[in-house]
Formats: structure tokens, C-alpha cells, sequence
């Protein structure tokens, strides 16, 4: 994991809970953790890490994940035990 994708994780686990994650760099940091993604029907996208499935839609237009999807995808971190 790179230096960015190191931040990317503080701001997901940040409290309270952040509303200004990008979500192409939540993107690149479940890639570095070994997560699979294919892609969906429209902007679904479908991730899977460490037994645990989960299906988000991509933020559109604005690129931006909001105060839900990340503390979803922190939900999803926590589930999968790959973090601590």
C-alpha cells in the first residue's frame, strides 16, 4: 500500500465520518488490498475481499463518495478481517 492509499484508509475510518473521500482512491486502495471487482449493470460495481461480497454504486456525476458509502465501505473493511 502506498502512501495515498494509506491516507485513503484514515479518512474512511476518520470520525466523524467524512463526506469528501474520492471515491477512485477508495477504488485504488481495495485494489491494493487484494479486493476483486467486476464490474455491474450501469454504475454497479461488485467487490470482494476476504470472504465478504459487497455491491456499491459508483458515485455519479461527481466523483465523490458521501457520508454513507464511506462508512459503508468501513463497514466492509472491518467484516472482511483484513484489517486490524
Amino acid at each position: 500500500m502506498n502512501n495515498k492509499q494509506e491516507k485513503t484508509l484514515s479518512a474512511i475510518f476518520e470520525r466523524p465520518t467524512r463526506a469528501d473521500v474520492p471515491w477512485p482512491e477508495i477504488e485504488s486502495l481495495l485494489r491494493a488490498l487484494g479486493a476483486e471487482m467486476t464490474e455491474g449493470r450501469g454504475s454497479r460495481l461488485c467487490v470482494a475481499l476476504g470472504g465478504q461480497r459487497m455491491v456499491v454504486h459508483r458515485p455519479h456525476p461527481n466523483k465523490i463518495a458521501g457520508k454513507a458509502m464511506v462508512e459503508s465501505v468501513r463497514r466492509f473493511l472491518m467484516n472482511t478481517g483484513v484489517l486490524k
